[in-house]
């Protein structure tokens, strides 16, 4: 029987990290924005799988880059 591979595991998949509330709010005050304004994740996600995550929370997502070697996004959390 074949083993079941976590998608937590894959080589592609890009680091998911939640913010706490102090990061979070230090986020959203540096950019003069609020939660409303973020593009969105859905909890189901499975780049979340294993992540205990509930809605309104933010996620950073580190992406590896050629040229600026790591850039940062975040979403919010929103049920699916």
């Amino acid at each position: 029987m074949k083993k079941k591979e976590s998608i937590q595991e894959h080589v592609l998949l890009m680091k998911h990290a939640r913010l706490n509330e102090d990061a979070s709010e230090k986020l959203l005050k540096k950019y003069n924005i609020d939660k409303k304004q973020l593009p969105i994740i859905f909890n189901k996600d499975s780049a979340l799988t294993g992540m205990d995550v509930k809605p309104g929370d933010v996620i950073e997502i580190t992406r590896e880059s050629s040229t600026a070697k790591t850039i940062k996004y975040y979403r919010v959390i929103v049920n699916a």
